[in-house]
């Protein structure tokens, strides 16, 4: 390995490996991406996803469906969900704009461009 002449900075290639510790999004919003990614799947499917139990990811959908923000319909023995893309960003800092404006950016929906 070649010697690093002095006052020269050192560039680290990016991390491939996960960021311990925290996220950007609460668990509720990781159900959310789920769901909006994939209607269809189980309670157990979005768990684990999410990296929770099942218990917590039961509890975090029936609050967003309590609060209107996911729909919950039946399809034979299954759920199928649905989310509302109309309704506001829950903390006042963001409550002017809308969970379907966040999922465009999240989900490659259309992006604005860059400096114009």
């Amino acid at each position: 390995m070649a010697a690093i002449p002095r006052g020269k900075q050192v560039v680290q290639p990016p991390r491939e490996e996960p960021l311990p510790g925290w996220t950007f999004l609460t668990n509720h919003g990781h159900v959310l991406v789920c769901i909006a990614r994939d209607g269809d799947l189980r309670i157990s499917q979005i768990a684990d996803m999410v990296g929770i139990g099942e218990r917590a990811a039961h509890r975090i959908v029936g609050d967003l469906v309590r609060d209107g923000y996911v729909q919950r319909r039946k399809d034979g023995r299954r759920n199928v969900y649905a989310i509302d893309f109309s309704r506001p960003l829950r903390h006042p800092l963001e409550a002017d704009h809308t969970i379907g404006e966040m999922f465009r950016a999240l989900l490659g929906g259309p992006r604005p461009r860059r400096g114009g």
